[in-house]
């Protein structure tokens, strides 16, 4: 019984890690949008959160390649998720009129292929940043 508590404070803590990253990586990119505004290609506005996250001390990887596996082989082909933030959130960047089905339904395979529970997309191209952007847990 013990271990269970543990567990689910366990569970609390990183639901709370993960909160306070996504704030971290909001907080960013509102200021990548504050600064530069919509209407740029989804390339400039990476750059530009790698750049702002650098800048805040926030750990990042960006341009993660996973292999393609299907039906347990590895096929050669590669997905590249835009950012992953202190190994702990994915982030799917677009600059896109207006975000798809198919955004969250890329944002959420690729949370299941790394093994994350936390993603974020954020679409740039809006008049204010708040409307572009999902959060999803698995």
């Amino acid at each position: 019984m013990n271990t269970h508590h543990g567990d689910t404070e366990a569970r609390s803590v990183a639901g709370l890690l993960s909160e306070s990253l996504t704030e971290a990586i909001i907080g960013a990119a509102i200021e990548v949008h504050r600064q530069i505004g919509p209407g740029l290609l989804e390339s400039v506005y990476e750059e530009c959160m790698c750049e702002e996250l650098r800048l805040r001390g926030v750990p990042f990887k960006c341009q993660i390649e996973l292999p393609v596996v299907y039906k347990g082989r590895e096929t050669g082909g590669k997905y590249r998720i835009d950012l992953v933030v202190a190994d702990e959130v994915v982030v799917e960047l677009k600059a896109v009129e207006r975000l798809l089905s198919v955004h969250e339904a890329q944002l959420l395979t690729y949370l299941r292929l790394t093994g994350k529970r936390v993603g974020l997309l954020i679409n740039f191209n809006v008049s204010v940043l708040h409307r572009g952007i999902v959060r999803r847990v698995l």
